[in-house]
């Protein structure tokens, strides 16, 4: 069998997914390490791992089910950058929380042990967005779009490598998987955008 990275057997591609739309995520609500609920509106991999937060655990079931796979891992290192005094907070009305640094370290940290973990597989993460926003960063430090919104339900696709650390971004926050069935014509705004 061929390794799932373009890049070789030693490399992990890694599919990391936001996850679905809350209701708070529409009102423009900090959450955080809060957890709503999600709105009803929303290759086969070695492994699907998740937030245990249920707007991330519930999209994460909904991957696994949908690609039949049983090896489904919830874990705090995933989870949304902790917002302390700010989460519930509108974000006009906001400061403060866990930071960009500390979060990326966390997710980083764990990337790379599911990387040592699934050399040469396919994996499927699922997230939240300013964590997605590190992680990507991580792979692609010279990001121009340093705060690119990452769209609810968007795919990112990293390849890393489990020998050397080597980090490569080949897609970030696409969501052309939504207009096969006309759901950006009502999502983001209604106007088709993809961020």
């Amino acid at each position: 069998m061929s390794p799932a990275s373009p890049h070789g057997e030693h490399f992990t591609e890694v599919v990391v997914v936001r996850h679905g739309e809350t209701s708070w995520n529409a009102s423009r609500i900090i959450q955080g390490q809060m957890d709503p609920e999600l709105n009803e509106t929303e290759a086969k991999p070695a492994a699907v791992y998740s937030s245990d937060l249920k707007r991330a655990a519930e999209t994460a079931q909904t991957i696994a089910t949908a690609c039949h796979v049983s090896n489904l891992v919830f874990d705090q290192s995933l989870r949304e950058r902790h917002m302390g005094d700010l989460h519930g907070l509108k974000f006009d009305d906001a400061g403060g929380g866990e930071s960009l640094d500390q979060l990326s370290e966390r997710c980083v940290s764990y990337l790379n042990t599911i990387a040592d973990k699934h050399k040469g597989e396919r994996v499927v993460v699922v997230s939240h967005g300013a964590a997605i926003e590190e992680i990507c960063r991580h792979a692609d430090p010279t990001m121009t779009l340093v705060r690119r919104r990452i769209p609810n339900t968007s795919i990112s696709v990293i390849h890393i490598s489990g020998e050397n650390r080597h980090w490569i971004l080949e897609k970030l926050g696409d969501v052309g998987h939504l207009d096969e069935d006309g759901f950006l014509q009502s999502a983001f705004g209604g106007d088709g955008a993809s961020v």
